[in-house]
């Protein structure tokens, strides 16, 4: 049975519609800030669920997500068919009368926007639970069921898509919450039963300023041709410092915009750029697809989201060559370690052209990692690591000397880089964050503390 919290909710469904996006209406109270513990939330018969601090989980290394297979696709663009399936098809019974599914779903997501959580984890066994400023918290309700969430996924799934979902054990999609904020959920099997991961995703665009971001990133968006990155682990914020940066360019520059994205995240208006949004499954079976088509699609600005693997980061680098502004994120612990990522997808034989196309292409690498600071009004702010493509760098880049540039960093601060250890230094300095937080931060502590204390 499900939670007494989920008692007497009113299913809000206005306006749904199986198999296609689903709106609702806004909450009717704004989102509350917590003091230590969350006890309640004003303004909601019947209460909202509690919120208990909970450990946080032991991270495993992440492993990239599958992508849609390019084949036969159903009504909703989602392939279904036999390869990278999973050993046995889910099969289970569900009990639990339909539309319960979605009246839990939807209370779990207004939970969510109410105490600002960036995002929503449920498994079955366990209540569900929320990261409020990096940290998560756990709804005061009676845990899930593995029959409430297979009831959930069927709820909120289209037929098609449960049946990939069944099929494979793992599906992502976009959920439209109401016209300001969606969800960026990936629904899928562990240990047998079936959980949830969600990101809220608002339809607010942030400025530079907003986002505590360096001036000198408006400059590198206006660049006319070449690849800039965005590098850090997941949640770092990159997706909302691009989506700053693309609309920067929006409202100065009078281009033609495709990204490709699995799945949207923010959704752009035309200002003096010409904006098309591509999402994976819906617009284009997968990422190689839709990076085939940009040449017909005769864009100037192009986002290809995260490059994970050696044909999407190929197809990226080969577009700015030819001409293009190209955005995109990759997974790494620092601005000059990304060559040492990039590098990896690629075979032994072709690095060495590799690295004359970035040294000659490359416009910037910024690396970004979100802290949780000493203000209430702000969550978390980014600490940065900039690294621009000047003439030394590209010669060091030639010179595949890349484990020198930051040498090149820390000599080049007036040029607008920056490295990690001194943007944390400007944020203690400036009490954005506490020093302890910085210290928990930096892979160097030792030089940090000799920086904090004035001994350079």
């Amino acid at each position: 049975m499900r939670g007494s919290a989920f008692t007497n909710l009113e299913p809000r469904m206005t306006g749904l519609r199986r198999g296609g996006p689903r709106r609702f209406p806004a909450p009717e109270d704004g989102p509350v800030w917590y003091s230590a513990l969350l006890t309640s939330i004003p303004g909601r018969t019947p209460a909202t669920p509690h919120l208990q601090p909970v450990p946080a989980p032991a991270r495993t290394p992440e492993k990239p997500p599958s992508r849609h297979p390019s084949t036969a696709e159903n009504d909703r663009g989602i392939p279904v068919h036999s390869d990278t399936l999973i050993a046995a098809p889910i099969d289970h019974k569900i009990t639990i009368p339909e539309g319960e599914g979605l009246k839990a779903w939807e209370s779990w997501l207004d939970t969510c926007i109410k105490f600002e959580a960036s995002d929503l984890i449920v498994k079955a066994g366990q209540s569900p639970r929320l990261r409020v400023r990096g940290s998560l918290k756990g709804m005061q309700i009676e845990p899930c069921t593995v029959d409430l969430l297979f009831r959930v996924a069927k709820d909120v799934l289209d037929p098609n898509q449960f049946e990939y979902f069944r099929q494979r054990g793992s599906i992502d999609f976009a959920y439209d919450f109401d016209e300001r904020r969606r969800f960026r959920v990936n629904m899928f099997m562990a240990r047998g039963k079936p959980a949830v991961a969600a990101r809220l995703i608002t339809s607010d665009i942030m400025k530079f300023e907003d986002l505590y971001l360096p001036e000198i990133l408006g400059d590198v968006s206006m660049s006319a041709q070449g690849l800039i990155l965005f590098s850090g682990v997941t949640g770092s914020g990159k997706s909302t410092s691009i989506a700053s940066m693309l609309q920067y360019v929006n409202e100065r520059k009078r281009v033609h915009i495709v990204t490709i994205e699995d799945p949207i995240e923010y959704i752009f208006n035309d200002d003096k750029a010409t904006i098309n949004q591509r999402e994976i499954g819906i617009d284009c079976l997968n990422f190689n697809d839709a990076l085939r088509a940009l040449v017909r699609e005769n864009p100037d600005v192009v986002l290809v989201g995260e490059m994970r693997d050696y044909e999407t980061f190929e197809a990226a680098i080969r577009a700015a060559e030819t001409g293009h502004l190209v955005f995109g994120t990759i997974h790494a612990s620092s601005a000059w370690q990304t060559f040492g990522r990039i590098y990896d997808l690629f075979p032994e034989n072709e690095r060495e052209q590799l690295r004359k196309l970035l040294a000659y292409n490359l416009r910037a690498i910024i690396y970004q990692k979100l802290l949780p600071t000493l203000h209430k009004n702000i969550g978390r702010i980014p600490a940065l690591e900039i690294l621009l493509n000047t003439p030394a760098v590209q010669k060091y880049i030639l010179e595949a000397r890349e484990g020198e540039l930051l040498q090149i960093i820390n000599q080049s601060h007036d040029e607008g880089m920056v490295d990690f250890t001194t943007s944390l230094v400007r944020l203690v300095e400036e009490e954005y964050i506490h020093q302890d937080v910085a210290l928990g931060a930096t892979p160097k502590p030792e030089e940090l503390k000799m920086r904090l204390k004035g001994i350079s």
